[in-house]
């Protein structure tokens, strides 16, 4: 057998290097694969939009039989975000599945230090009644010229990214029908 120095170096340094790698405990058999079952197997995907700010990125929840929400992930479909999510975005579940979230309606009264429950019933009668008194107080039938106006001066109105163009809708012909102006959107903010 003619070997050259170069073929004794080659063969060398293979066999060095092979017997290095026996002793790191690689073991080079046929390994069984299997895969673990998903935890969203058989979940109900539900796409949605991210509550965070106005960009509008997509998020699918992924919920079990009895409407728990047991995944996010970022929408891959979704035209604007293309499944990416910011660190708010990507932590979304945790407004569903917190043991720190409110379950019950919280009211602090004015110069108070102190919160106590309150029903939703109250809660939504009270919003009305001081909605009322402040559109009351501020209404404007006429400005300075004797001009109809018909609006209101006391209450403003910022609205959210997380709302559809149907809710939107909604929302505006509200606030438009107690005779609001001032309306914005935290998009242009």
């Amino acid at each position: 057998m003619n070997v050259t120095r170069r073929d004794f170096m080659k063969i060398s340094g293979v066999t060095v290097a092979g017997a290095a790698l026996s002793q790191l405990g690689f073991d080079l058999t046929p390994v069984q694969a299997y895969a673990a079952e998903l935890r969203i197997k058989g979940a109900k995907e539900t796409p949605t939009i991210c509550c965070y700010c106005s960009v509008g990125c997509g998020i699918l929840v992924a919920t079990d039989k009895t409407g728990k929400v047991i995944n996010s992930e970022g929408d891959p479909d979704h035209p604007i975000s293309e499944g990416s999510l910011c660190a708010k975005g990507a932590a979304s579940y945790q407004i569903a599945v917190n043991e720190n979230r409110l379950k019950k309606v919280r009211y602090r009264a004015p110069n108070s230090d102190k919160w106590r429950e309150v029903s939703w019933e109250w809660a939504i009668d009270e919003i009305a009644k001081r909605i009322k008194k402040s559109r009351d107080a501020s209404f404007m039938e006429k400005n300075a010229q004797g001009q109809v106006v018909n609006r209101c001066n006391g209450i403003a109105s910022v609205g959210s990214a997380a709302l559809d163009n149907e809710e939107c809708w909604l929302y505006q012909t509200m606030l438009r029908s107690l005779g609001l102006v001032y309306i914005e959107h935290q998009a242009r903010i």
